[in-house]
This record gives C-alpha cells, structure tokens and sequence, in this order.
C-alpha cells in the first residue's frame, strides 16, 4: 500500500507540474493577448463579444453536465480496472455528444437570434457584427462538444502532458489571431469571432488523433448500448442542474449586467473574469490530476485514502490560490493599469472580490469528485442547486433597487460559503466522509494562514508609492510571509517532513 501511495503522489505531483507549465504558458498568452485584443475591438466591442459569447456559453451547462458523467465513467472503470466497457462507454459518449451540439446548434440559432436582436443592450450599428459573433460561437461550441469524451480519456488515463504540449499549439494559434486582426480588412469584431473558431477547430483536432493513436478505447465504431445510455444521460441530467446553477452564477450574472449596465461594464467583468480563469485554471491544474486519483481510489474502495486525498487537495489548492491571487488582490490597480493602459471603469474591485469568491468554489471542487464518484447524485444536486441558484434571483433584485454593479459578486462568496458547509454533510451521508477532518484540516488551517499572509504585503503598500518598484517589493513580501505562513502553520507533520526532504534533495542535486 506504501509502494502503490508513492507511486501516486509522484504521478500526481509529475501531472500537477506538466498543467502548471502549460497554464503558465497559456496564462501569459492570454494577458498579452486580451490586452492586444481589448485595444484593437474596443471596450464596446469587447463587451460585445462577451455578452454574446456569454450566451452561448449558457448551453455549456449540457456540456459540463456531459463532462461531468464521461469523466467519472471512464475514471471509475480505469480504478474497477474494467476495460472491456471502455470502448463502450467512449462510442456511447461520442454518439450522445454529436446529437446533442446538433440540437444546441439549432435551438442557438432559433433562440439565441432572436433574444441578441430583440431583448439584449446592443447598439444598433454593431447588430450585424453581433450576430456573426453568436454564429461562431455555436460552431465552436459544437467543436468543443464533441471533443469532450478525448478530453476525458487523456483526463481519465492521467496523461496530462498532451494538454502542456497541445497548448504550445493553442497559444501560438492565439498569438496569429493578434497579428491577423491588424491585417484584416473586414470589421475586427467579425475577423475575432471566425479566427476563434478556427482555433478551437485546429486543437480538438489534435486532441481527437492524439487519443485514437494512444488509447485503444477511443476507436471509435457503432454501438448503441439502451441501458448505458440511459445510465450515462441519467448521471448527466442530474449533473445538469448542478451545473445549471453555475450557468446563472455566471452567463446569467453577464446579461444582468447588460440589461442593468450595459456593455461597456460587460467589458469591465469580461477583464476581471479573463485574469480571474487565468488564475483558476492554475490552481485547478492541481485538482485536475488529484481528481482521478479519488475516484479510483473510490471505486477501489480506499476510503481511507479517499477522504486524505480530498482534504489535502482542497487545502493545496487554497494555499497555491493565496500564492497567486494575494499579489493580484494587493496591486489590482496598478497592474491593471500596466496590463491594459485604459481600465474599463470597475473593472478594480469585480477582480479583487472574484477572487474571493472563485476560492470559495475552489474549496469544493475535491468534494464535488467525491459526490460525483458514488453516482448517487441525485439528493447531492437537488440541495445543493438549490442552494447555488440563489446568486442569480438575489442579484436580480439588488440591481432592480438600485445597487452598484460589485454587489452580485458579495452575494456569490455568501452564498457559496454557505454551498461548501452543506456540501461536507451531504458527502458525510454519502460516503461516511468526516466534515469535522475537513474543517479541521483545509478550513482551520487557511484561517490560521491568511492573517500572517498579509500583514506585512499592507504594511509595504501603505509605507511605499505605487509603481514598479512596489509592485516588486510587494511580491517579495507576500510570497515570503505566504509560504512561510504555509510552512509553519498549514502544514501537518507528515507534510513538513516531505517538503524537507525535497529541499534537501534539490539542494543535493546542486552540491553534487
């Protein structure tokens, strides 16, 4: 059990470092990018693109529904060590994917062209351009749909290297986006939408060879399996409301704030909510390769292992958040103003309370893959959608009296503290989780963390004048004081131990 624990952790801790090398790649990419982008479409235009695009994404609570499902059946039948149902599972997660981008597509086109041109905040002269935008994005949408069952084999078979490799691709393609939309002759808007789709065409390309080559179980062939359909579409529709409360949280909240705001603060939310993904999906890297583990662990059934791996995902993850998001928070301004030149008015405070509140989505994320993994979701999803869809009704009836645009993003850390606590005691019934390890460990130990990672970031903000030489200095402080923080009072023993041993090891490898 020792043997197979280490050889674990070091797939997991090999998997966590190929998605950070791709994140960090994709992250600096996608700043230079947005800032190019931002100049070239204008803030109009760029909320434009977001709203609509915003839309469109509110058909992704099908394909995260669908994710969620091909995931966990492809995961769980790698931990049972079952494949003879994979291929199974892969052609019948193929098939239901290509009719349902088909009848997105359609439903996309009937409604989503008539709620763009006759309900939402855009101006008249850019309506044509606006409608091209909603056409691509369906395309694209559909793309990336039926790419979802390769992404869940390269997810499921833990070989996270091919998205490190693939988005060397992807941000190389982005950066032409950037040069081609200087040359092109045609409205830049409309030049945006066609090369993005372009773009998602190319990389869910490479993902779908990659996986026919690589995985025997992602040939694909005609099969029609009634029971694993319903069993798969039956997980999924659960899934569906689950992610229905996220579409609300976010797509939702986007057109609120058109009807409310317009689309100059659509470009302000758009900004905060690019560095906001940035800065997930770099956390996100972690759970992404402790996810399988805790299913197979699961279905292996290794409680034991199981309830560890999802307390000490969760905590990682917050602390790598405060790693990351701590500097962001303290000098949003100034690096806002580096990053963009002209900042969309709010843009400030939507980045620094997203922040809070993406953490607090975060701290759930290894619970989610514990719920998920029972198939037993169908109370889990009812409470806790429920609970979630309170953020969208609850932001409708604060604009309507009048409060400023930043109030939705208060209400979502409320309400999502609020999802996290139920949370503990649904996987506690489901799975004989302890809530109380959880708050001991992951809440317990951040709250004892965050008050000594920022003393000392505030001090060198309030004594020092903004600028380069701040921002530096600030950094410096924040991860010295986060990490030490982190060392002394969020690490268990056994945790303080392994780190040792890495810098003893590192320092080793210099000396030889």
């Amino acid at each position: 059990m020792s043997t197979d624990n280490t050889s674990n952790n070091k797939r997991i801790a090999k998997n966590t470092l190929m998605l950070y090398m791709r994140t960090m790649l994709t992250m600096a990419i996608t700043l230079f990018t947005s800032r190019v982008i931002l100049q070239v479409l204008g803030v109009d235009d760029y909320g434009i693109y977001n709203v609509v695009g915003g839309f469109v994404a509110m058909f992704g609570i099908v394909s995260g529904a669908l994710t969620s499902s091909i995931s966990r059946f492809l995961t769980f039948e790698l931990g049972k060590g079952d494949t003879s149902r994979l291929n199974k599972i892969f052609c019948t997660s193929l098939n239901i994917q290509i009719c349902i981008s088909l009848l997105i597509v359609l439903l996309g086109e009937l409604i989503g062209l008539w709620f763009l041109n006759y309900k939402m905040n855009i101006p008249p002269e850019r309506l044509l351009a606006a409608n091209w935008v909603l056409h691509c994005s369906l395309i694209a949408f559909a793309i990336n749909l039926i790419s979802i069952p390769f992404n869940a084999a390269i997810i499921a078979n833990e070989r996270m290297s091919t998205f490190a490799y693939v988005s060397i691709l992807e941000v190389s393609c982005k950066l032409l986006i950037v040069y081609m939309l200087y040359l092109s002759p045609i409205d830049k808007l409309i030049s945006y939408a066609i090369l993005m789709v372009c773009v998602s065409l190319v990389v869910q390309s490479v993902y779908a060879i990659y996986c026919k080559r690589y995985f025997p179980e992602c040939t694909y062939h005609r099969y029609f399996d009634k029971s694993l359909i319903k069993q798969m579409t039956g997980f999924a529709g659960w899934t569906f409301f689950t992610n229905g409360a996220m579409l609300f949280n976010t797509q939702g909240i986007n057109i609120l704030i058109n009807i409310f705001f317009g689309v100059s603060v659509n470009a302000a939310r758009g900004i905060a909510t690019q560095v906001e993904a940035a800065v997930m999906r770099f956390v996100n890297d972690f759970t992404t390769a402790i996810n399988p583990q805790i299913t197979k662990s699961y279905a292996a059934g290794d409680l034991a292992a199981m309830n560890k791996l999802t307390c000490r995902g969760s905590k990682f993850a917050a602390f790598l958040f405060l790693c990351l998001g701590l500097p962001l928070i303290f000098e949003t301004p100034f690096i806002l103003k580096l990053w963009l030149t002209v900042v969309p008015e709010h843009t400030v405070w939507m980045f620094r309370l997203s922040v809070v509140g993406t953490l607090m989505t975060l701290l759930g994320n290894t619970g989610y893959t514990v719920c998920m993994a029972t198939g037993r979701i169908r109370n889990y999803v009812l409470i806790i959608t429920s609970i979630g869809c309170l953020v969208f009704p609850l932001t409708w009836i604060v604009y309507y009296f009048g409060a400023p645009v930043e109030a939705t993003y208060i209400i979502y850390i409320i309400v999502y503290i609020a999802v996290d606590l139920v949370r503990l005691w649904i996987m506690k019934w489901l799975t004989g989780f302890p809530p109380i390890m959880f708050i001991r460990e992951v809440f317990g130990r951040l709250l004892l963390v965050l008050p000594f990672c920022v003393i000392l970031p505030i001090i060198s903000i309030c004594v020092l004048k903004a600028g380069i030489l701040r921002l530096i200095i600030t950094i410096l402080v924040t991860e010295t004081s986060t990490l030490a923080s982190i060392y002394f009072l969020g690490l268990d023993v056994p945790e303080k131990n392994y780190v040792n041993t890495l810098i003893k090891k590192t320092i080793n490898k210099f000396h030889k």
